[in-house]
């Protein structure tokens, strides 16, 4: 009998040219990934091979209740790492049904940059670091601390080893793998200064490729902590330190590098 481990991992081309195309935006808070599923025939090679598709905006801050649709321009591809197999990834960017880039758009205009004759002449490359921290599910507390309380001062969590020092790093090299299986440029990984908070670095890699790559790499994060059961924050400052006392003990520097 299989279990539902075997039907997860089934291998579809086995029996099919159709796989997975996972459609992947960004939503109405300008941080948030959204996605969702669908079946084409494959494989696929470029984003040019894929159709438009559509969503609720309303349901994601983008749209009015009452005109709600928003249309999905796929613009890059990847490999998908949880389905694997000739499954995909889909970075897209939204439109209205007219074709107009809506308000939280921001590829639209960068693309239009990035492909002007005189920037692509340039090759611009770019390297973009990404600091997170990884939170306790039920509490929003950084793993590692203990809860409630603060660790000690920062100093010995800084690209450390040790099961008092370094948390949370079977989901970094997760993502670490998942990111390289994926094609995206993923340059490396280190622990921060403050404990269960890492870094990962994507590039060089040229042009809007870049901006791509780098909330690719978030979505595959999301999911890795999602089956992890740990919480991903990207806010620089996820713990708001309440004034110190006279006589209290020094912590962190901003709860950052």
């Amino acid at each position: 009998m299989a279990s539902l481990t075997d039907l997860v991992n089934l291998n579809l081309s086995d029996c099919t040219d159709k796989i997975i195309a996972e459609y992947i935006w960004i939503g109405g808070s300008g941080i948030d990934l959204r996605s969702k599923a669908r079946t084409v025939k494959g494989p696929i090679t470029s984003a040019s091979q894929l159709p438009k598709w559509n969503y609720d905006g309303s349901s994601t801050g983008q749209a009015p209740g009452e005109d709600s649709e928003v249309i999905l321009y796929p613009q890059a591809i990847f490999k998908d790492p949880f389905r694997r197999g000739d499954n995909i990834l889909v970075m897209c960017d939204c439109y209205t049904p007219q074709g107009e880039p809506i308000p939280t758009n921001k590829r639209y205009n960068a693309a239009k940059i990035f492909s002007h004759p005189d920037v692509a002449a340039e090759v611009p490359w770019y390297g973009i670091e990404q600091e997170y921290t990884l939170l306790q599910k039920d509490v929003n507390w950084p793993i590692g601390w203990p809860v409630g309380g603060y660790p000690g001062p920062q100093g010995p969590y800084y690209c450390a080893a040790g099961a008092d020092k370094a948390f949370g790093r079977d989901v970094v090299d997760a993502h670490y793998k998942a990111c390289i299986y994926a094609g995206i440029n993923i340059s490396g990984i280190n622990g921060e200064v403050m404990p269960g908070q890492w870094e990962f670095q994507v590039g060089p890699s040229v042009g809007i490729s870049a901006g791509d790559e780098i909330w690719v790499a978030r979505y595959i994060l999301e999911r890795i902590t999602e089956m992890a059961g740990v919480v991903l924050s990207l806010d620089p400052k996820p713990i708001q330190v309440q004034k110190k006392k006279e006589g209290a003990r020094q912590g962190f520097n901003c709860f950052g590098s």
